[in-house]
């Protein structure tokens, strides 16, 4: 038994190392991390043209959801990382907060705390953007937020068509509005990946009141009565409890979190029951699963992409100089719309590569190409994670249900329709050679035929152990003490656009939960809402 610890956090990913470095700046208290997987050493976390690499290696989760019912029944690959870093070793490296309508409806749905305004600070405080500070960056923080070194001529080419189409350039999708066409910020900095565990832990290893174990896969959390009192692992073939004298945290992510609650006997009755684990707090863990559903668009191009970038003399660049055709994020360049009528925020992003991207980025580009990715940002349909067995070391169920609701139908229709538009553009009708995957035609029928034909997850998922309905505003896990949840999972809803700036503000803000529910909790910075303030001191109890 390892004892002496004052939290515990499960899972080094997006939130976790935020969490425990965060936690860790006491020198007070004692924090261990647990890690499933291993260290982040492998050199290709490091090249951000190499993500794809990762896909399906040991660095990879490497899940395989339900059959989809309304994309052709397939079943679709859901990659999570697992390692030191967790998904911001293994993602794209884009840098997007979501929209204010998004934080501004969390508050308003049970949120307290969480409206844009109150967590802009913790956006703020994460980052350190190259641009400076302005009202809505920071530059102080360890989050590395850059340009790319070396956008790919082709993003020119693609913004160039979609201002001939009527859409508005955006040279900051965190800034002032989201709409818009532009290019991306990244988590890198001098042109190599920038992860929270480059960012957050590496800084902080060396206290010596932080504990990183690696290979350490939580089994369950230990429970005495209603009080968290560690959480049992598996590590070098043996079991063993590391225990935590004051919190257990959950930041296993999406797909984990709900999984470790449902083995400890948290969660619905129609999964424990079958599977004899015993019931101690009903709660509705695993339901409400959101994501982006994504279909993307291919055209053939002469003018050369980003295939065959991987040269030596583009490696040799890269490690001498951080720029080159390796130091893309190959989702170089973005667009955000309000495609469906009626919606006051943007329901659809694409993104724009400048490369071919099919069957779901597992088969490389034999070919020069472009994709724009249509993605439904704003989804209504609500999906599942469920257990597989009751055995730790098993993999869960996850059923997304895209495109099941009437609203995500219009949206992607809409979403792909302006794609093409752009597409046919003078800019891009120059450049491309041919289409390699498009739908039929731009009928409703042969648009939603495509979608539902290569329809993908983008890897965001959120929701399963919700603000509201598994866990409170301060993200306490009903019915428990010294249990908390701290990860994407936690979402009311899903934010428009990728989800690892908005996994890493809520590590952020929850440090700061944890750390004024005690004496001697640090402040929280301007403009943020007190920290165990009176309107949330009963919000343990339902």
């Amino acid at each position: 038994m390892r004892d002496g610890f004052d939290y515990v956090v499960v899972g080094a990913g997006s939130a976790g190392c935020v969490l425990a470095a965060r936690l860790s700046e006491d020198p007070d208290v004692r924090v261990a991390l647990l890690e499933a997987g291993g260290e982040d050493s492998q050199p290709e976390i490091r090249v951000p043209a190499a993500f794809p690499a990762l896909f399906k290696s040991s660095l990879d989760w490497d899940l395989l959801g339900e059959r989809e019912p309304a994309l052709d029944h397939r079943r679709l690959y859901l990659p999570r990382g697992r390692m030191l870093g967790g998904c911001s070793s293994i993602n794209a490296m884009i840098y997007i907060r979501g929209n204010r309508a998004d934080y501004d409806g969390w508050a308003r749905i049970g949120g307290s705390g969480w409206s844009y305004d109150e967590v802009l600070p913790y956006f703020k405080r994460s980052e350190d953007n190259e641009r400076g500070e302005d009202a809505y960056h920071g530059a102080d923080g360890p989050m590395a937020v850059s340009e790319s070194r070396s956008m790919h001529p082709l993003v020119d080419t693609m913004l160039e068509a979609a201002q001939q189409a009527g859409h508005e350039s955006n040279p900051d999708f965190n800034g002032a509005r989201q709409e818009g066409v532009g290019r991306f910020q990244l988590t890198q900095r001098e042109g190599l990946r920038c992860s929270t565990a480059d960012a957050f832990l590496r800084p902080a290893a060396g206290r010596p009141n932080l504990e990183v174990i690696t290979r350490a896969l939580a089994r369950r959390v230990l429970l005495e009565g209603e009080r968290a009192v560690g959480v049992e692992i598996a590590r070098d073939g043996q079991v063993e409890q590391v225990r935590a004298e004051r919190e257990v945290l959950l930041a296993a992510g999406t797909y984990q979190s709900p999984v470790l609650l449902m083995l400890s006997g948290i969660g619905p009755e129609d999964q424990l029951a079958p599977l004899a684990i015993e019931m101690r707090e009903p709660l509705p863990v695993g339901h409400g699963l959101q994501d982006h559903c994504m279909a993307q668009v291919n055209y053939l191009t002469d003018e050369p992409s980003l295939f065959m970038a991987t040269t030596p003399e583009n490696f040799a660049l890269l490690e001498a100089e951080g720029r080159g055709p390796l130091s893309s994020n190959i989702p170089e360049a973005a667009g955000f719309f309000r495609a469906r009528s009626g919606v006051d925020a943007p329901d659809v992003e694409f993104h724009f590569a400048p490369s071919l991207f099919f069957d779901e980025g597992l088969t490389a580009p034999a070919d020069h190409g472009y994709c724009f990715g249509p993605v439904v940002i704003k989804p209504t349909s609500r999906g599942r994670v469920m257990l597989r067995t009751p055995l730790p070391d098993s993999k869960p169920r996850v059923l997304c249900n895209f495109l099941t609701t009437e609203e995500d139908r219009e949206s992607m229709l809409a979403g792909l329709r302006m794609a093409l538009e752009i597409a046919e553009q003078g800019p891009l009708r120059a450049v491309a050679r041919e289409p390699f995957s498009v739908p039929e035609s731009d009928s409703d029928a042969d648009l939603l035929a495509f979608a539902r034909r290569v329809g993908q997850s983008v890897y965001h998922p959120t929701s399963t152990c919700a603000m509201g309905s598994v866990v409170d505003s301060e993200l306490r896990v009903y019915g428990f003490e010294g249990l908390r949840v701290v990860d994407a999972s936690v979402m009311p809803e899903i934010t428009r656009g990728n989800t690892n700036a908005p996994t890493i503000m809520i590590a952020e803000r929850a440090a700061d939960l944890i750390r004024g529910s005690r004496p001697g909790g640090l402040a929280a910075p301007s403009g943020a809402t007190a920290v165990g303030s009176e309107a949330d001191a009963d919000a343990g109890s339902r």
